[in-house]
């Protein structure tokens, strides 16, 4: 047998055992697919807490996965109202209700939110220099976005903590800097 036939012996196992280990798959999330907006709503979109709206035309990555999570799961923090009218759109997920800003409440991305596992659950949330516990009451859902229900804004990305105004002011962010934050969370 040639030493190239050998070689390729040994190759093959390694490279099997590296693409179905399952610790490489958990590492990776790949975006699932995206979607196209058609038909614009002009007037509809909820910019409340300067929220993006959908435009015609424009592709949006969806996602059914979000990164592994650990004892310090990377994320962006994002501005959201819970609040009936609020740029939230629909009820939250986990009990078809509204929440007050008032309360540290936050939805966390499609895959985070893992079919509703953490409704209802707290989480705690480091940035800022602060840490915070918040419950987890949503979806901010990275399959879908741009109708009526997400209050015509796109999907959210899979690395999301979307919180409440009391999450932000517990982190102390000075109100003029609320938006979009670096920061680190894990199941409480």
């Amino acid at each position: 047998m040639s030493n190239l036939r050998k070689g390729a012996y040994l190759l093959v196992p390694l490279v099997l055992f590296i693409a179905f280990s399952p610790k490489t798959g958990a590492q990776t999330c790949r975006a699932s697919g995206a979607m196209r907006v058609t038909k614009p709503h002009p007037g509809e979109c909820n910019t409340e807490n300067n929220s993006e709206c959908c435009k015609p035309g424009i592709f949006y990555t969806t996602y059914t996965c979000s990164p592994p999570v650990s004892s310090r799961t990377r994320a962006t923090l994002t501005l959201n109202s819970f609040e009936e009218g609020g740029d939230g759109g629909a009820p939250s997920e986990c009990d078809e209700q509204y929440h007050s800003d008032n309360k540290r409440v936050v939805a966390l991305s499609t895959g985070w939110y893992k079919g509703g596992a953490r409704c209802h659950r707290w989480i705690t949330i480091n940035g800022n220099g602060r840490n915070v516990k918040a419950m987890v009451v949503d979806e901010c859902d990275s399959k879908a976005g741009c109708d009526e229900d997400h209050a015509y804004q796109p999907p959210c990305r899979n690395n999301i903590v979307d919180a409440s105004k009391a999450v932000w002011q517990a982190l102390g962010v000075s109100e003029d800097n609320w938006g979009d934050l670096d920061i680190t969370w894990s199941d409480a």
